[in-house]
């Protein structure tokens, strides 16, 4: 027998053996065409490369598939294929601690061994189905499995890109990493037409495709750092700097990372920094945390606070009108 019908046996087998939890010599015999020698043979294979299966002796004993020291590679077949690429789509965006990011990595590659006719069938699926709550800005999933891509093996990225503005630009860059904050995701790049780093929101993007340069990795600044920095600060009028009597992670428990940062000040006090376009939008967000504040920067956010402070005196001291 040829080299390659002993290996699509052997797969053949390993399916059989993911299919229930367990298997006689016989029954399996049965299912490949071959005799009860030749299952043996074909156990012993899949063992070399790494494949738990167990063998029980006796009177209602057979093969069973187990769990090893680590997770070999799965067979699915398409009913299996399609269902997990739409979990994982539907993970993708979810708000689970890191689920997204593991979700996403795994969609990546299984939709790169994907027949297209499947391919054809998650999209069908998942165009058809409705999450009740989700994050704020929807993303296409292939435009996470296309970025994903190019991140890992290093391609340049060329889309339409939508700014604050309303504007729309061609960009193309070096993609690096994605970021999700639970409401969006983030992709950090080097754009090669203004020779630095930028972070780019993907609901803002459009027509993104990968090229077939590839590109040599630069030194380049902590992701998720960087990606906090800039939806922190940089998109605002304003850049509030506020110190605050409280623990450092009493604040992240009340500001989520998109919203602000916050650094350690020593003594039982930390510094929130967020920015924002209405400085009585970030006087009242401040005052709703409930600790003791201290305004450091702009004066303007003193001045806010201060006007802000009157008008609810006089709103709370107004006589009921009878």
């Amino acid at each position: 027998m040829s080299v390659e019908a002993t290996t699509e046996r052997v797969l053949r087998l390993l399916m059989l053996l993911q299919r229930k939890p367990s298997w006689t010599a016989a029954e399996l015999a049965v299912e490949l065409g071959v005799t009860d020698r030749s299952v043996r043979r074909d156990v012993e294979r899949l063992r070399a490369v790494g494949y738990p299966v167990h063998a029980t002796a006796g009177v209602g004993g057979g093969y069973q598939l187990g769990a090893g020291t680590r997770l070999p590679p799965l067979l699915l077949d398409d009913e299996e294929a399609i269902a997990t690429a739409v979990s994982l789509r539907m993970a993708s965006g979810g708000t689970v601690a890191g689920a997204g990011e593991a979700a996403l990595r795994a969609l990546t590659k299984l939709d790169q061994v994907m027949p297209p006719r499947l391919r054809a069938e998650v999209r069908a699926v998942h165009g058809a189905t409705a999450t009740l709550a989700g994050p704020a800005a929807e993303i296409d999933a292939e435009l996470l499995v296309t970025l994903a891509r190019a991140c890992r093996d290093a391609t340049r990225v060329r889309f339409r890109y939508t700014g604050r503005g309303g504007e729309e630009r061609e960009r193309t860059v070096e993609p690096v990493r994605m970021v999700a904050t639970g409401r969006r995701w983030y992709l950090m790049a080097w754009d090669v037409d203004r020779d630095d780093w930028r972070t780019f929101r993907l609901d803002r993007m459009a027509g993104a495709e990968a090229t077939t340069w590839h590109f040599r990795a630069r030194e380049h600044p902590d992701p998720v750092a960087y990606v906090q920095r800039s939806v922190t600060a940089a998109p605002y009028r304003h850049l509030a700097r506020v110190r605050l009597h409280a623990r450092p992670e009493q604040v992240r428990e009340l500001v989520p990372p998109q919203v602000g940062r916050v650094e350690d000040d020593g003594d039982g006090w930390c510094v929130l920094i967020a920015g924002g376009d209405d400085l009585d939008w970030l006087a009242v967000h401040v005052a709703r945390l409930g600790f003791e504040a201290e305004v450091l920067e702009p004066s303007e956010l003193r001045q806010a606070t201060a006007s802000l402070a009157h008008r609810l005196a006089t709103m709370a001291n107004r006589p009921t009108a009878p």
